[in-house]
C-alpha cells in the first residue's frame, strides 16, 4: 500500500457521509440542490415605508469584523396591525439585502400561520425547521423528529455557511407568538433574522419595528402606484387628487385596505373615485365594502380577534362605545366594569396584539378606525350578553363624575375640592384638557338616548370651557343642553342651560342673543321657584345689558341680584353681583361708587381665598381707578391682577389685565414700560388664539409707540392690529385701528396711504351706525386729504365731520373740525396752493 496516495475534498457543504479510497463504486442518489431564494414576490408598488425600511435595512447592515463582515444585528421583529404591511416590508428589506450582497448564502422564507381561525393550519416550529433544512440541502433521511434536535442542526447548518462566507437571512413570517419562531433564530450571530407578527414580540431578543398607517398623502400615493402598476393610463387619482385623499382616509391609511380599493378600481375602470367613496362612506357597511376575491380587511381582522378569549374579548367589543378619539384605562375599566387594575392588564394584552394602540400618552389607548367599526359589528352581537348599554351608562357616569369632581378646583364655591377626587388644580385641569375631546363626544353622540347626559355634562365643564375660552363649543354645548333639558321637560335644566348659552354668547360678543337667553333663564328660573337659580340668571342678564350699552337697566338687574343673594347669605353669589354692578356704575359715570364697591370685592374674594376672582376685581378696580385719574393705584392693581392671572393659569385674563395695565402706565408717562405690557399682552393673546384681545393690545400698542413718535412701528402694530380684528370678524375694532393707522401715516408723511385708511375707518363706522366713530373718521380723513393737496375734498369731509358732532351735541370736536374746514378752505386759493407746496418740500 503506497502510504502517499491521499484524497481532500473542499469547497462545499456536506450533510452526509463523505468516501474516500483509491478504488471504490458508488451509487449516488440525484444531486441535491439547496433552495435558498425562494421569496414570495414583492409588490412594484410599495410606496410611504422608506424610514421604516431603512430602520429595518439598519439592522440588518453587516459590519466588518476580522471573521469577515457579519450583521449588526441578529433579529429584527416587525410588529403591526393586521393588513398594514409587515410581510411586505420584510420582503422589500430582504431582496435589498441581497441585491446588496449581505447574504450570499441567500434567503429562507416561511408562512408561520400564526393567526389562522382553525389552530390545526397554523405551523408549529417542527414543520417550519423542517422545511429550512431541506431548502439547505439536508437529506429528510438526515431530518431528526425532535424540534429541538432540528434546531441544532439548522443553527450548525446554518453557522457552516456562515463560515464558507454564505451568510443566510431568514424571515420569519407571520407568527403569534415568540415560541413560534425561537427555535428557528440563528443563535451565534453570523446569520440574521427578520420575524412579522401582529403582537408586540417584546420577549425575543430582537430589534422592535412597529409600523403605524400611511398618512393621507402616502396613502393616495399606494393607491396611485397599484392603479398605474396595472393599467400605466389610469390617472384617475392624478386627475382627482381630492377624491383619492378621501378614499385614504377612508382607509385610515391602513396598506391593505388601499390596496383591496385599487383592486376593485382596477376591475372597474370606468369607476370614478367619487362612486367609491360614496360607496365606503357609509359606516355600517364600509368593513364589507373592504373585500376582493379572496382578500377581506374583516377577515384580517377576525384572525386576530379569534385568538382573544374571556374578558379580552368582551373588552374588545365594546371599546367602541367610547365616543372620543381616545381613552384611559380608567375608563375603560368603567365602562367594562373592571378593577382598573384588570382593564390595563386587558388592555396591554389588547396592544400587544396590535387590537389597539397607545394614545396621546402613558395610560391612554385608541382604536384604529377599522378596527373600531369591527369592534362595534362584534359587539353588536353580543349585545345582550355583554350588557352594552349598562356598559355605556357606566362609562358616561364616568365622565361626568369626573369631570364634576375636576372642575370643582375651578369653582370658587367649593370648599373642598380636592376631597372630590383630584388633588389640586393642575391635575383637574390636566384631566379635563386630555379628556376634552371625549367630553365633548359624549354630549353631541348620546343626546338622543341620553339627554340627561347631554343636559349636565356641559353645565359640568361650564368653568372649564369659559377657563380656556373654548366659546364655539360652549355655545354648540350649551345649546345641546337646552334641547336636551326640553326633551326631558325639565324647565329648571332648561333655564341652566341658557343662563350658560347667554354666557357663552357674551364672551362671543353676541349681546342681544345674550340677553335673551339671560332674560328667558331667569323667567324660567322664577317660574319653577328657584330664586337662586334667577339671581344668577340676573348676575349674567346684568353684564350683557352692560355691554348692550344698557347701563341704566343693568344696574338695577345687578342690585336686584346682589339683595337676593344677600338675603340667602350666598355670599359667593353676591360679590359676582357686586362685581359687574361696580362694572355698570363706572358706565353710568357713578367713579366714585365704582371704585369703593370694586375695593369691596377685591377684600371679600381675597376672604374667600379666591384667587382667580380676586384677579378679576383687582382687574376691574384698576380700571376705575383710571377713570377716576388714581393712576398709581390703577397700576398696582392692574399689576396684582396680571400676577394672580398667571398663577392660576388664565393667560387671556392675564393679557387683558396687561392691556389695561399698559393705558395707565402711559398715563404717567411710563411709555417703555407701557409698549412692554402691550407686547406681553398682545403674546398672550395670541397664544390662547384671543384675535379679539391681541387686536386689541396691538392697537393700544401702536398708540403708545406713536406717543414717543416711533411712527413706522407704530404703523406696522396698527396693521397688525387690522389683521387680528379681521381674524375676529370685530368691524368696530377694524374701524379704530383704521383710524390710528391714518393718524401714523399722516405723521409719517404719507397721506394719500393715510387717505385710504381713514376712508375704510368712515365707511365701516357709517354702515355700523356708530356715528361718533364715523365723525372722527371724516375729520382724520379731511386732515389726510388736506395734507395730500386734495382741497376740495378736505372740505366735503371737515365739513360732513362737523355736522355730525354737531348732531351729536360735541361742542369740542366740532369746533376742531371747524377750524380743519377753515384751513382746508383757505387752502383752496393760490396762497394755500403756495402753502401746500411749502408743506409738501
Amino acid at each position: 500500500m503506497n502510504d502517499e496516495i491521499r484524497n481532500t475534498v473542499t469547497g462545499d457543504v456536506f450533510f452526509s457521509t463523505v468516501i474516500q479510497g483509491r478504488d471504490i463504486t458508488v451509487v449516488l442518489p440525484p444531486r441535491i440542490i439547496p433552495a435558498m431564494t425562494g421569496l414570495p414576490p414583492a409588490t412594484p408598488s410599495f410606496t410611504g415605508r422608506d424610514s421604516d425600511l431603512a430602520a429595518l435595512l439598519d439592522t440588518l447592515t453587516p459590519s466588518e469584523t476580522a471573521e469577515g463582515p457579519v450583521p449588526t444585528l441578529v433579529t429584527a421583529a416587525v410588529g403591526g396591525m393586521g393588513g398594514i404591511g409587515k410581510t411586505e416590508l420584510a420582503l422589500q428589506a430582504a431582496r435589498t439585502a441581497l441585491d446588496r450582497g449581505w447574504f450570499p448564502g441567500g434567503v429562507l422564507f416561511t408562512d408561520m400561520r400564526g393567526y389562522e381561525t382553525d389552530p390545526g393550519l397554523r405551523h408549529g416550529p417542527g414543520h417550519a425547521l423542517e422545511s429550512f433544512l431541506r431548502a439547505v440541502g439536508v437529506p429528510g433521511e438526515h431530518i431528526p423528529a425532535d424540534v429541538q434536535d432540528r434546531s441544532r442542526l439548522l443553527r450548525s447548518v446554518l453557522a457552516t455557511y456562515a463560515a464558507k462566507g454564505r451568510r443566510v437571512l431568514l424571515v420569519i413570517d407571520n407568527v403569534s407568538t415568540s415560541g413560534q419562531a425561537v427555535p428557528l433564530l440563528p443563535s451565534d450571530g453570523s446569520c440574521a433574522a427578520i420575524v412579522t407578527s401582529r403582537h408586540v414580540l417584546a420577549d425575543l431578543d430582537a430589534r422592535l419595528l412597529n409600523l403605524d398607517t400611511l398618512p393621507v398623502d402616502l396613502g393616495a400615493d399606494l393607491l396611485d402606484k397599484a392603479l398605474l402598476l396595472r393599467d400605466p393610463a389610469d390617472s384617475r387619482v392624478h386627475d382627482h387628487p381630492g377624491d383619492a385623499a378621501r378614499l385614504a382616509e377612508l382607509c385610515a391609511g391602513l396598506p391593505l385596505a388601499l390596496r383591496i380599493v385599487a383592486a376593485q378600481l382596477a376591475a372597474n375602470p370606468a369607476k370614478p373615485l367619487a362612486a367609491m367613496t360614496t360607496d365606503l362612506g357609509d359606516v355600517a357597511s364600509r368593513l364589507d365594502g373592504m373585500t376582493f376575491a379572496d382578500r377581506a380587511v374583516h377577515a384580517v381582522f377576525d384572525s386576530s380577534y379569534h385568538q382573544l378569549v374571556g374578558d379580552r374579548a368582551r373588552l374588545f367589543r365594546l371599546l367602541s362605545l367610547n365616543p372620543g378619539p381616545d381613552f384611559s384605562s380608567s375608563a375603560a375599566a368603567s365602562l367594562a366594569g373592571l378593577a382598573e387594575a384588570d382593564a390595563r392588564r386587558g388592555l396591554e394584552a389588547l396592544a400587544q396584539a396590535h387590537l389597539i394602540e397607545p394614545g396621546t400618552g402613558y395610560d391612554r389607548w385608541r382604536l384604529h378606525d377599522l378596527l373600531r367599526l369591527h369592534s362595534a359589528r362584534h359587539g353588536e352581537l353580543h349585545a345582550e350578553p355583554d350588557r352594552r348599554e349598562q356598559a355605556l351608562a357606566r362609562l358616561l357616569g364616568y365622565y361626568l363624575t369626573t369631570t364634576g369632581a375636576a372642575n370643582a378646583h375651578l369653582d370658587p364655591r367649593v370648599e373642598e375640592p380636592g376631597a372630590l377626587g383630584f388633588p389640586d388644580q393642575e391635575h383637574a385641569l390636566n384631566w379635563l384638557d386630555v379628556e376634552y375631546a371625549n367630553l365633548t363626544a359624549a354630549t353631541f353622540t348620546v343626546l338622543a338616548d341620553h339627554p340627561a347626559i347631554g343636559r349636565d355634562l356641559p353645565q359640568a365643564m361650564w368653568h372649564f370651557l369659559r377657563r380656556r375660552r373654548y366659546l364655539n363649543d360652549w355655545i354648540a354645548l350649551s345649546e345641546a343642553a337646552v334641547d336636551a333639558a326640553r326633551s326631558l321637560a325639565d324647565r329648571d335644566g332648561e333655564a341652566t342651560a341658557l343662563n350658560a348659552l347667554g354666557s357663552a354668547l357674551q364672551e362671543m360678543g353676541r349681546i342681544e342673543e345674550a340677553v335673551t337667553a339671560h332674560t328667558d333663564a331667569a323667567r324660567f328660573y322664577r317660574d319653577v321657584g328657584n330664586h337662586h337659580g334667577e339671581g344668577k340668571a340676573l348676575i349674567n342678564l346684568g353684564a350683557a345689558l352692560l355691554r348692550n350699552k344698557l347701563a341704566d337697566q343693568a344696574v338695577t338687574a345687578l342690585h336686584g341680584a346682589a339683595e337676593m343673594f344677600q338675603q340667602t347669605g350666598d355670599r359667593v353669589h353676591e360679590v359676582m353681583a357686586l362685581q359687574n354692578l361696580g362694572t355698570a356704575l363706572r358706565a353710568q359715570g357713578r367713579l366714585d361708587e365704582a371704585v369703593t364697591i370694586h375695593t369691596d370685592v377685591v377684600r371679600i374674594y381675597r376672604d374667600l381665598r379666591d384667587r382667580h376672582g380676586e384677579a378679576i376685581a383687582a382687574d376691574n378696580l384698576g380700571s376705575s381707578l383710571h377713570e377716576v385719574q388714581r393712576f398709581d393705584e390703577a397700576i398696582d392693581a392692574h399689576r396684582s391682577a396680571a400676577r394672580y392671572y398667571h398663577e392660576e393659569g388664565d393667560h387671556y385674563g392675564e393679557a387683558m389685565a396687561l392691556n389695561s395695565l399698559g393705558l395707565s402706565l402711559r398715563e404717567v408717562q411710563r411709555t417703555e414700560e407701557a409698549i412692554t405690557a402691550h407686547q406681553d399682552a398682545a403674546r398672550l393673546a395670541r397664544e390662547v388664539g384671543d384675535h379679539d384681545g391681541e387686536a386689541m393690545a396691538l392697537n393700544n400698542l401702536g398708540n403708545a409707540l406713536g406717543g414717543i413718535r416711533r411712527f413706522d412701528e407704530a404703523a406696522a402694530a396698527h396693521g397688525a392690529a387690522i389683521d387680528a380684528y379681521r381674524e375676529a370678524g370685530d368691524l368696530n375694532g377694524q374701524s379704530s385701528a383704521l383710524q390710528n393707522l391714518g393718524i401714523a401715516l399722516r405723521q409719517l408723511g404719507d397721506a394719500e396711504e393715510a387717505v385710504t385708511a381713514h376712508r375704510a375707518a368712515a365707511r365701516i363706522s357709517h354702515e355700523l351706525g356708530g356715528r361718533f366713530r364715523e365723525a372722527a373718521a371724516l375729520h382724520g380723513l379731511g386732515m389726510a386729504l388736506r395734507e395730500a393737496g386734495r382741497f376740495d375734498e378736505a372740505v366735503t369731509a371737515c365739513q360732513e365731520a362737523a355736522e355730525i358732532f354737531r348732531d351729536l351735541g360735541d361742542d369740542r370736536n366740532e369746533e376742531f373740525a371747524l377750524e380743519d374746514l377753515r384751513r382746508a378752505r383757505n387752502a383752496q386759493g393760490a396762497d394755500g396752493a403756495r402753502w401746500w407746496r411749502r408743506r409738501r418740500r
